[in-house]
């Protein structure tokens, strides 16, 4: 009998460890170019580690110009497995994958599952991927909670003014998102997660006086561009790029299709009649 338990336990060793490989392969989505793509930015950027994470972040999101541009690509359902897509890129997706290169550069890594892990930690609250309510779905959140991190600073916002905004866009207009359609017992989890935003004030920098954003940018900031529509703080994401002594907006952006470096300063983007209210700044630290 003794003789038996060695071939028992390991066929049962073998079994767990099989399963526990599956089970990571099968908790993530993408493709072998993904992969590849991703090797390729890390290993042709490692040689400018020791730039500020700022340009680093600046200079990869440069190179993924003319990159199109597809909506709704982390949508996967309930589970919400970790999807990494750097063939097609929304403007959130696009400012996170550039973040998580820039930090596992930083790392001194240059190997796929390093990146997927700050991909992992950036996109989820607290670093914590547990469904699809784990995810930080609002950018101002977002904002907050990887400065919690250390992962970015959200402090030249408090260079701006103060914002207090009721957000509920999710919970008010939850057959827009696939997965809060096909699971309504969902809606008061995210309504709760609303509720505690929308009692954090925000600060950002209102379009009647860009000078005072103009003073606060840098090169390679991450921002989002405030929204003047009730239940959102942000319309859109994208990465400040100085060129020709001003600041431009590097965002996979709907309109053309692609990723694109604005033909005009970012300021273009906060005029009068835009549907913008302002900018808040995520600026990258490491």
């Amino acid at each position: 009998m003794k003789k038996r338990i060695g071939p028992i336990l390991l066929i049962l060793s073998l079994f767990l460890n099989n399963s526990q490989a599956q089970s990571v392969r099968n908790d993530r989505i993408y493709q072998p170019a993904d992969k590849q793509i991703a090797e390729d930015k890390l290993i042709l950027f490692s040689a400018d580690a020791g730039l500020p994470i700022a340009d680093l972040v600046a200079g990869i999101g440069l190179s993924f110009l003319g990159t199109p541009y597809v909506a709704a690509t982390l949508e996967n359902g309930l589970e919400e497995k970790l999807v990494i897509n750097l063939r097609e890129l929304d403007c959130t997706t696009f400012a996170e994958n550039c973040l998580a290169l820039a930090r596992t550069i930083k790392l001194g890594k240059i190997d796929f599952e390093s990146f997927a892990a700050q991909l992992e930690l950036i996109r989820y609250r607290d670093g914590i991927r547990n469904q699809y309510p784990s995810r930080l779905h609002y950018f101002s959140e977002w904002i907050h909670n990887n400065s919690e991190k250390k992962i970015i600073s959200e402090t030249p916002n408090f260079q701006g003014e103060k914002l207090l905004k009721t957000i509920a866009l999710m919970s008010t207009k939850p057959e827009s998102y696939p997965v809060l359609k096909a699971y309504p017992e969902l809606i008061p989890l995210i309504a709760e997660q609303e509720k505690q935003l929308s009692s954090r004030a925000f600060y950002y920098f209102p379009k009647k006086n860009p000078e005072n954003l103009l003073k606060t940018l840098h090169h390679g900031d991450i921002i989002g561009l405030t929204s003047g529509i009730d239940g959102i703080d942000v319309n859109h994401v994208g990465i400040i790029i100085r060129k020709d002594n001003q600041f431009h907006l590097l965002h996979a952006s709907l309109s053309a299709g692609k990723v694109v470096l604005s033909e005009g300063p970012v300021t273009d983007f906060i005029k009068p009649e835009s549907k913008n209210s302002g900018i808040m700044i995520a600026r990258p630290v490491f």
